[in-house]
């Protein structure tokens, strides 16, 4: 069961990433952002139909870490040469693309299994689901990964010279696929021993969200390497978008589902950073 949920899924993406490659050739006349832009819609929509056969919306959930690793090559297909600071996007994009992507892999049971905040959202809405769910789940999501990714065009194209705005974001890309990838892998062992209750073993002592804190670092690198290619004002919207996602929507929704499981999750969050790790408080 588990094997052909994932033969489906690979049939569902590999149609999304021909309809972005034949939109983008196709729209090749077009400012490169405005086909990306026409290109990352056909993909949603695709993955989208695949959703609504499969009756299940988490199929769209891998999208999140495997369009930005095609989008990133795209952008270097556009680029006068792969120099330094390119070849580092690329490594970082797929570092953190590729982890999350196996993240997910082995952590997904199969179609059979809906993400608990869609369920949620499928009661709320009743017949109006599948609208909703391309609106918030499908498309939404969409428009904050080509935001996010964005910079990644003037840091390829650019032939400014290595600086230290570029160290920076060396830096901090990799401490955020650090992050992730040493947070996630202590929920991995947490859950394994003791499936009940918050986990609070290593990172997680000193935030309640260390892998969002990660996820977060990782967009900021991204339009760090922009910023040192001569990136527009402008694709700051990109961090900004993320940190208001995970500010605003992410967070209160898994803490208000972890409220409502476990009424004691209300001490931690008197006690523990919500995001950036720190000491506990007392």
């Amino acid at each position: 069961m588990r094997a052909r949920s994932f033969v489906y899924v690979c049939i569902v993406y590999v149609g999304a990433l021909a309809a972005a490659a034949i939109t983008c050739r196709a729209m090749s006349t077009l400012d490169p952002l405005v086909a990306l832009a026409l290109a990352d819609v056909a993909a949603t929509v695709v993955v989208f139909v695949g959703s609504r056969r499969a009756n299940n919306s988490s199929i769209y959930d891998a999208y999140w870490s495997v369009i930005p690793m095609a989008i990133s090559v795209w952008f270097a297909t556009l680029a006068p040469e792969l120099g330094l600071r390119a070849g580092l996007v690329l490594l970082g994009m797929f570092g953190w693309g590729a982890r999350l992507t196996f993240n997910w892999v082995r952590g997904w049971p199969g179609l059979h299994h809906e993400d608990w905040r869609y369920v949620d959202l499928r009661k709320k809405t009743g017949k109006l689901y599948w609208p909703v769910s391309f609106l918030a789940l499908h498309f939404f999501p969409t428009v904050l990964t080509y935001l996010g990714s964005l910079p990644m065009l003037p840091a390829m194209q650019s032939t400014a010279a290595f600086s230290w705005i570029d160290g920076l974001a060396v830096l901090v890309t990799a401490a955020a696929i650090a992050l992730e990838t040493i947070s996630d892998e202590q929920l991995r062992s947490f859950r394994a021993g003791k499936p009940t209750g918050a986990c609070d073993v290593g990172l997680w002592k000193y935030s309640r969200h260390p892998n969002y804190f990660g996820e977060i670092l990782f967009w900021v690198g991204i339009w760090l390497f922009g910023v040192a290619g001569g990136a527009p004002g402008w694709m700051v919207a990109g961090p900004v978008a993320m940190v208001a996602l995970f500010l605003f929507a992410s967070i209160p929704m898994a803490e208000k589902h972890a409220l409502a499981r476990r009424p004691e999750y209300a001490e931690r969050i008197q006690q523990v950073s919500m995001l950036v790790p720190w000491f506990p408080r007392k």
